[in-house]
């Protein structure tokens, strides 16, 4: 079974008012995915999504100009050759090196939909997994800045729903973070796990003021506090508090990148992204080799249902993940447009489909209806 076709589909919607979120990377104007179609010569398709990087024409020339034809002819199967070939002509030397990565989980996720569709297997069983539950927290773009009352009855609403996890989103000043995170545990009470992110915002006199308080409230971990490459500063932040854990990893690019994360002690929370680090066939050794060292993989996921459903998947295959992230924002078309790929149970927890494959169908029909509108996604405060 050869790979016959790899195409790129870029979709965009834009966020109707009062319904953008804010937050220490800025305020969302819109959203962005990539989908992944990959045809192959006995007939069988698979769908996979691939990450926009803020600039998602660019990804969408990169994967369908430069990738699929030096990929275009290999065996559907090999997705270890497949990801070998791209690192040795994109990652390794003279290439677009995070963007080839963006492309590549794309490629990769939709490889492994044809696997199981191929083997008439629901992806976690391919994987070696179950079909277990899987603790889940509402994220996604959610949960921003506004004032505390407005915030700890939304959470309050995602409570309401059977999530007994939230994420929070810091990054607007200290003051402000500390003043919103005390509320929401005092609405929220003991027990509810309340996960916090700062999206890259702050400064290390920012993380000194907050990480205490964080340890008061008992947060599950701090989440990206300082730019993905800033090893010093991540360094200094786990110091602080031995309470609070440091998660990065969602703007991590492939297992070497991790390696690095790994080698500087920095990080005790690992996020890898399958639609960023490369796909399953990367999300699954680095998954490996955290677990050689005792650190939980929760996966941060992005825009569709086929990123959630793959996920899922994954995570109920691997001895040490955590969280799925389920994607609970108030406006998200693209997160519904392959059908239902979780439920919230009245344990805060969801579980993989089990469907061949990724287990979604996809109409294709429903494309049109999201446009692609190139440029970035989100307004800085200056």
């Amino acid at each position: 079974m050869k790979i016959t076709s790899i195409k790129a589909i870029p979709l965009s919607f834009r966020l109707p008012e009062g319904k953008t979120v804010t937050m220490g990377v800025g305020s969302t104007t819109k959203r962005d995915t990539i989908i992944v179609k990959v045809e192959t010569s006995e007939g069988i398709t698979g769908y996979g999504e691939a990450h926009p990087g803020r600039s998602p024409g660019a990804v969408v020339s990169l994967l369908q100009n430069t990738l699929a034809p030096m990929l275009i002819g290999m065996a559907a199967t090999d997705v270890v050759g497949v990801w070998q070939r791209v690192h040795r002509m994109q990652l390794s030397s003279h290439g677009v090196g995070s963007g080839a990565a963006l492309a590549l989980a794309g490629i990769d996720m939709a490889l492994w939909d044809i696997r199981g569709k191929a083997a008439n297997m629901p992806l976690y069983a391919l994987l070696g997994g179950s079909k277990r539950r899987v603790p889940a927290y509402a994220g996604g773009i959610s949960l921003g800045f506004q004032p505390k009352e407005s915030l700890a009855e939304e959470a309050q609403g995602y409570v309401a729903r059977g999530y007994r996890a939230i994420k929070l989103r810091l990054g607007d000043n200290a003051r402000n973070d500390i003043d919103r995170v005390l509320h929401v545990r005092k609405v929220l009470g003991d027990d509810i796990d309340i996960l916090t992110d700062a999206n890259t915002n702050y400064t290390m006199a920012d993380a000194r003021r907050v990480l205490p308080v964080l340890a008061e409230i008992r947060a599950g971990w701090l989440e990206e506090p300082f730019a993905c490459h800033d090893f010093a500063s991540y360094r200094q932040a786990a110091a602080i508090t031995p309470l609070v854990p440091i998660a990065a990893g969602e703007n991590h690019y492939h297992r070497f990148e991790f390696a690095q994360l790994l080698e500087e002690r920095a990080v005790q929370v690992w996020q890898p992204d399958l639609s960023k680090c490369g796909g399953i066939t990367e999300g699954l050794r680095i998954a490996a080799m955290a677990s050689a060292w005792r650190i939980p993989v929760h996966p941060h996921s992005s825009a569709t249902g086929i990123n959630h459903a793959a996920t899922l998947h994954f995570i109920a295959a691997i001895e040490n993940s955590g969280y799925f992230e389920a994607c609970v924002s108030s406006f998200n078309p693209l997160r519904d447009l392959f059908g239902q790929t979780f439920e919230i149970g009245a344990d805060g927890c969801v579980e993989p489909l089990d469907r061949p494959g990724i287990g979604l169908e996809v109409d294709e029909s429903l494309f049109a209806q999201y446009p692609l509108i190139d440029g970035p996604g989100y307004v800085v405060k200056f």
